[in-house]
This record gives C-alpha cells, structure tokens and sequence, in this order.
C-alpha cells in the first residue's frame, strides 16, 4: 500500500490540553482523581438535531462520552434531540438527572446552553463547536480551527482532480461550518500557486463569505442535490460540511465515475466502509478525545471556562490517512510540508470564523 500520509493523525494518547486556550496536548495517565470521585460523577450530552448516530460529530461527540463511562467509571444520561424545538426541553431533561457536566453538541445549541447556564449558575456545561455570549464561568466551550486542516484538504483536492474543478458546500452558513470552506477554497488557491493550474473550487466565496448550503443537517435527498449539481457543473472531488446531509454526496458521488467525496468531522473511511473507494481523505476534529478529557478533569478540579482550541500543532485536528492508492507520491509530501509550515508558524492560514490561540 501507498505510504500513509500520516498528517497530524488523531492519537489516543495524546489527550487535548484542557486548562488553557490552545496549549499542547499532555498525556492523560491514570483514571480520574478517584475512583469515588468518578463513580459519584453523571457526565450528560444533549445532541444536535442530527442524532447520535449521525455519522459525524454528534457520533463523535458521543463516543468521548461512552468512553469516559468505560474507562473511567462515571455514569451518563443523555438526550438525543430530533429537531431544535427539543433543544430547552433536553437540557431541563438532563438538569432532573443530576448531571455534574452536560455537554451540548454543536452551534445551534449555543442559544439554549447559554440561557440554562444563566438560570443555572451552579451547573457546569461544555458547548462543542461555540462559544456562549457573554461569556460564564460555568461554561467550558470546545472549539477547533479546521480550516488548518481543510486547507490540506482543498490541496489535496486540487492535486487529484481529473476535471480541474471541486467544489463544497455546508448545512448553514454558521462558523463551525464555513470554517472548513474557508480553508477547503484557500488550499485550492494553494496548490494553484506553487503549480502554476487553474483548479477551480465552486461552492463558496470566501471573499464575501456566501456560497451553497442545502439549509439542513438532516435531508440526506439534499445532499444529493447539490452534489449531482457539482458533477453537473464539472466537478469530481467534492467535500460536503453539512453532517449526515454529506451521506447524499456519498451517494451521488457514487454514481458517477470517478467523482470522490473528502469526510468531515470523523474518518469517513471507517464509518462508510461501502464508499470507502470514494473517499481519499476526511477533515478530523477530535471531538471524542475532547469530550473525554474534558470529563476526565471534570472528574476532579480542573473545569474551567477557558477554551480547547483544537489545532493543527495541538493534533486537535487533523487529515486522516490517506488510503488512495492513486494519490501521487509526491503530493502526499507537499501537504506533509505544508502540514509542518502551519505547525511552525512560517505558512498562516486564515478564517474570519478561526480562534485566536494564545
């Protein structure tokens, strides 16, 4: 098999560093503070409109939450949320539980998390992928700069199209998700620069910030909408940012010869093994590990509302390995070089929906 392109690769092991905005990822050795002290403890999750078995982040999110519960012992509830109306309903649900720690899943539950925090000053909170306004102590937010990354990832899109044309598209136009369009078009640009190519990348602006979004997270049929759109206008690598909607692009991608679709969130490779021959690459957030070790510190002292800021340098984020055997050798290099001039600092990669990291 091709060589791995092992860029910034989600580990395990590296735990993502909860005390302070940005720092480097330490090792989580050991349990909690106490095996009592995890066993009087009820870690809580209410779930963004898409479920827990959504096949992106939600999914991800929850699997932090499961491991937390075998590895070290606390117990759980949760509240799966099927549209927003359920949103107040699912965080009084689990307030009743007696939970030491509820975590919201996702931007669209940005707006309850902050009105039950401020109703409920003694309960502690974690929000993925938002941040509450103002700002409370009470609330930890969980955030991740994947633009880094969908940067690799619209380079490597540009580097394997055969049609000179990709595209993406997202569920809202909400941070969380033109975050990776921003950086998906900026790669695209990227890899125009050093070859001297005319890739084009429909789907988005970055300039004025307006692109294509199907208005759901939900309605696979959608998906399959905007991606035979894409293959209509000549694109064939295509990278949907719009939750379980992206199951449409799999879908239409599928049935059209040589058209690939890169994953967000999870390893796509893993969660689709039907498509697997269809999907290059996937945009990681390390959702599960977060989750984790934000119950894990939660377990003893360490909450605080400082924010996780997940980064290329940090491994908060990161590009899955790369399995198509068909991806030149030499491609692979360049986004391995580009990948360590992020981490360095020598290359920026900008967003107007990015995180200042400390």
């Amino acid at each position: 098999m091709k060589r791995v392109a092992q860029i910034a690769a989600l580990s395990a092991a590296a735990a993502l560093a909860l005390a302070a905005c940005g720092d480097a990822p330490e090792e989580a050795t050991g349990s909690a503070t106490s095996t009592t002290a995890a066993a009087d403890f009820t870690g809580c999750m209410v779930s963004d409109a898409g479920g827990f078995d959504d096949g992106s982040f939600n999914e991800s999110s929850y699997a932090g939450l499961e491991r937390a519960v075998e590895e070290l012992g606390i117990k759980k509830a949760e509240a799966e949320s099927t549209d927003a109306g359920q949103y107040n309903g699912n965080l009084d649900s689990m307030m009743q539980n007696d939970c030491d720690l509820i975590i919201t899943v996702g931007f669209n539950l940005a707006d309850a998390t902050a009105a039950a925090a401020e109703g409920n000053p003694d309960q502690k909170f974690a929000l993925i992928d938002s941040t509450v306004d103002p700002a409370r102590e009470n609330v930890k937010p969980i955030l991740f700069n994947t633009h880094e990354a969908a940067y690799l990832a619209g380079y490597l899109a540009a580097g394997i199209t055969e049609t000179g044309t990709v595209a993406t598209y997202g569920g809202f136009p909400i941070p969380s998700v033109t975050i990776f369009m921003d950086g998906f078009v900026d790669g695209v640009a990227k890899y125009n620069e050093d070859h001297g190519t005319d890739v084009k990348a429909l789907g988005w602006n970055k300039e004025t910030q307006d692109g294509e979004f199907t208005d759901t997270f939900d309605d696979k049929g959608q998906g399959v909408i905007s991606t035979n759109n894409f293959i209509a206008a000549g694109a064939d690598v295509i990278l949907p940012v719009a939750g379980p909607v992206g199951e449409g692009s799999l879908s239409a991608a599928s049935q059209n010869d040589g058209v690939k679709v890169i994953w967000v969130d999870a390893d796509g490779y893993d969660m689709y093994p039907e498509y697997q021959d269809i999907i290059p690459t996937s945009v990681l957030k390390g959702m599960e590990q977060a989750v984790f070790d934000v119950l894990y510190a939660s377990t003893g002292t360490a909450f605080n509302s400082d924010a996780y800021v997940g980064t290329l340098a940090n491994e908060g984020i990161g590009l899955a390995e790369v399995r198509d055997e068909s991806v030149p050798e030499d491609l692979l290099e360049e986004i391995d070089t580009l990948k360590q001039q992020i981490v360095d600092g020598e290359l920026v990669v900008e967003s107007p929906s990015s995180i200042s990291v400390d």
